[in-house]
């Protein structure tokens, strides 16, 4: 009588080597290609182009990776579409095409957002940092738009050293809060931070930035655990409030969340097996790449309402008020925190009179990573 042996179940956590790699491999793309799109952001030059741009070196990158017999198999792809976001927009402008609205110029002293992610086998690394138009050493920006995008940034690594085992999702509310009130800016109401796993970016833990008294009662309170990998977005606004809303641009980001529902309309069941086809994964796509963007759309409407598609909703803050953004990706691990994505920050592009407390100053200078402690060395006899 023959007996079957079950394989052994994939660890899928970063307790897996395979994983981190995957994590760190993407991570490095999206670092190399950010640099990039960066380097695009100037006086006139147009949001779609760069976006175009960042896409398709995206889409370089990846192939020249696993791409042996034995890794070729291995899903890799975009985890998150390039995205432009000027001044009071946060977040997921990415034009559909050189006509569309949302093709904005950029302009001198534009506070410009920069988002996109690699993903391989399921493990996303996303990355967003914050860029000013025209900013050199030699002419810093300075007055509210420099406290802002130092603010955000040291609200950012404020934040990520408050990932240990010791600490709640609430004590990275209230640190992020705290930083950008010394900077006279406000975190983003009701920005959500998420835990990730393989194919899901949105995981079940959150951590909420402003938090409306309605937000307090619904996001549950929980210890940070070893092993766990987070997509840190960190929002803040120059407005008093942080309020935004639902722009009239329209939305060209969707993913697919896995949820299932009787379409009753011929265009939506065309518009998801084709996003299955071309995106084939649980990550946001930009519409443009499908065969017939306008078309779409009609069926996107009902795979919405029935929440078999998610759209990135584009809002707007009061127009005059400016949002600043640093995204990071990273594992907290027995050994601290390693980040897959690492925006950066030039100080030397900013020029601010606002100070940290002493608390707040020390908490930055640690380490994020656990120094271990040497071992005494016994002494012979």
């Amino acid at each position: 009588m023959s007996t079957t042996t079950k394989a052994p179940a994939v660890d899928y956590t970063i307790a897996n080597s395979d994983v981190i790699a995957k994590y760190k491999t993407a991570g490095e793309i999206a670092g190399r290609v950010i640099e990039q799109v960066k380097a695009l952001c100037i006086e006139n030059a147009q949001s779609f182009d760069i976006c175009q741009k960042g896409d398709e070196l995206m889409t370089e990158e990846l192939s020249k990776i696993y791409n042996s017999k034995k890794t070729s198999k291995i899903p890799k792809g975009i985890a998150f579409p390039t995205t432009i976001s000027p001044n009071h927009i946060p977040a997921h402008l990415s034009p559909v095409n050189a006509e569309d609205e949302a093709n904005l110029k950029l302009a001198k002293g534009d506070v410009v957002k920069v988002m996109l992610g690699i993903q391989i086998d399921g493990f996303p690394s996303i990355i967003a940092e914050t860029v000013v138009i025209g900013a050199s050493k030699e002419s810093p920006v300075s007055g509210k738009t420099a406290d802002l995008v130092v603010g955000t940034w040291k609200a950012s690594e404020a934040a990520i050293r408050t990932f240990t085992t010791k600490h709640r999702n609430w004590d990275v509310t209230n640190i992020v809060e705290k930083v950008a009130n010394q900077y006279g800016c406000t975190p983003l109401e009701s920005m959500l931070t998420h835990n990730q796993e393989r194919n899901v970016l949105y995981g079940p833990k959150e951590i909420i930035l402003n938090p409306s008294k309605e937000n307090k009662t619904q996001v549950d309170t929980f210890k940070f655990e070893e092993n766990e990998v987070y997509g840190m977005d960190i929002l803040v606004s120059t407005s008093a409030e942080g309020k935004v809303k639902e722009s009239s641009y329209k939305t060209s980001l969707y993913k697919i969340t896995g949820n299932s529902y009787a379409l009753k309309m011929k265009s939506s069941h065309q518009v998801l097996g084709e996003f299955k086809e071309k995106c084939g994964g649980p990550f946001p796509y930009n519409i443009k790449n499908l065969e017939d963007a306008r078309k779409a759309r009609m069926g996107l409407i009902e795979c919405c309402n029935h929440q078999v598609m998610l759209d990135y909703k584009v809002m707007t803050e009061k127009e005059g008020e400016f949002i600043a953004q640093y995204f990071t990706t990273f594992a907290i691990t027995k050994n601290g925190i390693v980040k897959f994505t690492s925006p950066s920050f030039d100080v030397d592009l900013y020029k601010t009179d606002k100070v940290l407390d002493e608390d707040t100053s020390k908490l930055l200078e640690q380490p994020l990573k656990v120094q271990k402690k040497k071992k005494a060395k016994k002494l012979d006899n």
